[in-house]
């Protein structure tokens, strides 16, 4: 079962649109929450349902990679829904839109722990966005699984109520890194957003290049949110690079390539599992780099791959992979395995102590394990490249 929630804009006037994906059966909002409140004190469990919540950018320039991952998870909990749910209870998943504002996003998790009374939050996308929604996660002492970014203000210190299913943004840059140098691209420069994001994937960057011995040529700050890359682009060219390391959101990076090009550069881009690069129009997708945090997608190889295949296939429209609904899976399957060991009378702080003490996803060459002292339950990150007039994924 799963819930959306958005504001749109009508006549000038803000007004709450409500969409409903239905996997089952037409149920409202207050008839999930009633039996809950009537039957159990743990905010989001009833009888029937457990209630979980997401805010990430459902619209706008980043939602592209938000849809995919909300597509893969979707699946995940559809099939656990359709074989009878975790312990008789349907998980109901909650979304509402916060356009990568860090605003709405905060405005939605109180929403969520206030009017909708969730079980857990998951699935939250962006770093400052994340960090806005930090204090109110704290004071309702409810978990977040699976933030869609790998900013350090997630890993260090540990927060108890967070779990990462993905590596660091410092770990994919240092994969980066490492490849440039080792293929004689030296010559690096930085474009970085002029937020939380940006500081960390800036101080990665330089970290990474310090041990190979290096400085940037340039960094070169952006807007958040800006769709004009052409002054940016103007800096990173006259500074001749051999490659550049793009990282910013979606919104930024089309501007940026495309100027870039214009200008002659034939500088290696280098951008993040974070940038929507699925997203980008053909004729700037041929020779992107993009670090993944989770295996090849199209790959057979892998016991992940396999059942994330076979799970995408069981839809009725023809199966369509991506690494941003496989991360979702992947996601969606940890949670799931939490659920199920904290038991039929779940409560938050036992889904926190399921998560540090479950066996872990071990498939193949893919990990997700966490524990008491270590939050960050995967260090996998892989380089792949866009190639060719439609830009194909390669690795």
């Amino acid at each position: 079962m799963f819930l959306s929630l958005s504001k749109q804009s009508r006549h000038g006037m803000s007004r709450q649109a409500m969409d409903l994906w239905v996997t089952a059966a037409c149920l409202s909002l207050s008839w999930l929450i009633q039996p809950a409140a009537a039957q159990s004190r743990e905010p989001g469990i009833s009888p029937r349902a457990i209630l979980i919540g997401q805010s990430a950018s459902f619209s706008g320039a980043t939602s592209s990679f938000t849809k995919e991952f909300r597509r893969g998870a979707h699946r995940a909990f559809n099939e656990v829904n359709s074989q009878g749910g975790v312990h008789g209870r349907q998980i109901v998943m909650i979304y509402r839109d916060d356009q990568y504002n860090p605003t709405k996003t905060r405005q939605n998790t109180q929403i969520f722990l206030e009017r909708d009374h969730v079980f857990a939050l998951f699935g939250y996308r962006g770093t400052a966005t994340v960090q806005a929604a930090l204090p109110l996660i704290s004071k309702a002492s409810v978990p977040l699984v699976a933030p869609l970014s790998g900013a350090q203000l997630l890993r260090e210190p540990l927060n108890r109520l967070i779990f990462n299913v993905r590596a660091s943004y410092h770990q994919e840059i240092e994969a980066m890194v490492n490849h440039l140098v080792r293929f004689g691209r030296d010559a690096i420069a930085i474009v970085y957003q002029k937020d939380s994001f940006g500081q960390d994937t800036l101080q990665g960057s330089l970290m990474a290049l310090r041990r190979h011995g290096l400085k940037p040529i340039i960094t070169v700050p952006v807007e958040r949110n800006s769709k004009d890359g052409q002054e940016a682009a103007r800096r990173v060219a006259l500074s001749n690079p051999d490659a550049i390391l793009m990282l910013t959101a979606h919104s930024s990076i089309p501007s940026l390539i495309r100027s870039l090009r214009e200008r002659g550069s034939k500088a290696q881009i280098m951008t993040h599992s974070n940038s929507d690069a699925e997203a980008l129009p053909p004729e700037l997708r041929h020779g992107i780099g993009v670090s993944q945090v989770v295996p090849f997608p199209w790959s057979p190889r892998s016991e992940l791959t396999r059942a994330y295949q076979t799970t995408m296939q069981r839809q009725k429209q023809a199966a369509h992979y991506s690494f941003p609904s496989l991360e979702g899976y992947l996601a969606a399957k940890v949670l799931v395995q939490a659920l199920e060991k904290a038991g039929p009378i779940p409560t938050r702080a036992g889904l926190v102590k399921s998560l540090e003490s479950m066996p872990g996803i071990d498939l193949d060459n893919h990990q997700v394990k966490f524990s008491e002292t270590n939050h960050n339950g995967s260090d996998f990150v892989q380089l792949t490249f866009l190639m060719g007039d439609q830009g194909t994924f390669i690795h």
